[in-house]
C-alpha cells in the first residue's frame, strides 16, 4: 500500500509540475508549483519506508494533463482529486502504523479545499453566462422545435424556423447579458455577452441537427430531446466537478424544466395543427 501511495504521489507531482509550466497567470503557476512540491515531499516521505524509487503512472499523467489542457485546470485537477478517494482511505489505514500518513492526508485535504479553489480560470468566471445561454436555448428551442414539428410538418422548414428563432434569441440573450453586466459596473460586459451568445448558438446547432439529417419528423424530435439530455448531462457534470456542486440535483432540475416545457409546447403544436389545418 505504501509503494502504491508513493507511485501516486510522484505521478501527481509530475502532473502538477507540467500544468504549472503551461498554466496562464503568475498566481496559477505559483499554486500549481507549490502543490507539485508538496506531492514530491510526500513521495520522499514514503520513500523512507519503501527504500526504493518508484516510477510514475505514465498513462494517468498524460490523461489528466490532456484533460486539464482541454477542459480547464480546475476541472482536470478536481476530477483527478475526486478519483483519489480510495487513496485517502488507504492513507487512513496506513496511518494506524505510519504516523506520517496523517500529515500527508491533511496536506491533501488542504490542496482540495483551499489551494485548488484559488486557481483563477476565465471559463469558470463566466460559468453563469454560459449557463444562461445554454439553459435558455435548451428550454426555449427544444420546446419551439416540438411545437414546430406538429405545426409545420416539414423537416427542412422546422430546421430553418428553429435556426432563425435560435439566432434571434441568442442575440437577444447576449444583449440582455451585456446590459445587465454593464449595469453592475463590471468592465467585462462584452466577454460575458459573447459567452452567453456562443453557448446559445452552439446549443441551437446541436438541437436542429437531427432535422437536417433525418426526414422522419418524430425520429428527429426524439433525437433532439436526446441531444438536449446529453448536453444537460455533460454541462452539469462539468460544472458539478469544477465547482463542487451536487450533480444529481442540478441535472434533474435542468432536465425536468427543459423536458417539461418541450412536452407542453408539443401538445400546443398538436392543438394548433388540429384547429388551424
Amino acid at each position: 500500500m505504501i509503494s502504491e501511495a508513493q507511485r501516486n504521489e510522484i505521478t501527481e507531482h509530475l502532473i502538477y509540475a507540467k500544468l504549472s509550466q503551461s498554466a496562464k497567470g503568475i498566481d496559477n503557476k505559483k499554486i500549481l508549483k507549490y502543490i507539485s512540491e508538496d506531492e514530491l515531499r510526500h513521495y520522499n516521505i514514503w520513500k523512507k519506508y519503501t527504500r526504493q524509487e518508484v516510477k510514475p503512472n505514465a498513462l494517468k499523467l498524460w490523461i489528466y494533463y490532456l484533460i486539464s489542457m482541454i477542459f480547464g485546470l480546475t476541472f482536470g485537477i478536481k476530477l483527478m482529486e475526486g478519483g483519489e478517494k480510495n487513496a485517502q482511505k488507504t492513507y487512513r489505514k496506513i496511518s494506524k502504523s505510519v504516523p506520517a500518513a496523517k500529515r500527508i492526508l491533511k496536506d491533501e485535504d488542504r490542496h482540495e479545499k483551499h489551494l485548488i479553489g484559488m486557481i483563477d480560470e476565465e471559463r469558470l468566471r463566466y460559468a453563469s453566462a454560459i449557463v444562461l445561454g445554454l439553459n435558455d436555448a435548451l428550454v426555449e428551442l427544444t420546446g419551439a422545435l416540438a411545437g414546430f414539428t406538429f405545426a409545420l410538418q416539414n423537416a427542412r422548414l422546422i430546421a430553418m424556423a428553429g435556426f432563425v428563432t435560435g439566432i434571434a434569441a441568442a442575440m437577444s440573450m447576449s444583449a440582455s447579458e451585456y446590459l445587465s453586466v454593464r449595469a453592475e459596473g463590471r468592465k467585462d460586459f462584452l466577454k460575458s455577452a459573447a459567452y452567453t451568445g456562443a453557448a446559445y448558438i452552439l446549443t441551437v446547432l446541436v438541437l436542429i441537427a437531427p432535422y437536417l439529417i433525418f426526414q422522419n419528423l418524430y425520429l428527429s424530435l426524439g433525437i433532439t430531446v436526446l441531444n438536449a439530455i446529453v448536453v444537460i448531462f455533460l454541462f452539469t457534470f462539468y460544472i458539478s466537478v469544477a465547482k463542487g456542486f451536487s450533480f444529481r440535483k442540478r441535472f434533474s432540475e435542468m432536465a425536468l424544466i427543459s423536458l417539461g416545457i418541450t412536452a407542453i409546447t408539443f401538445f400546443i403544436g398538436l392543438l394548433i395543427k388540429m384547429f388551424l389545418s
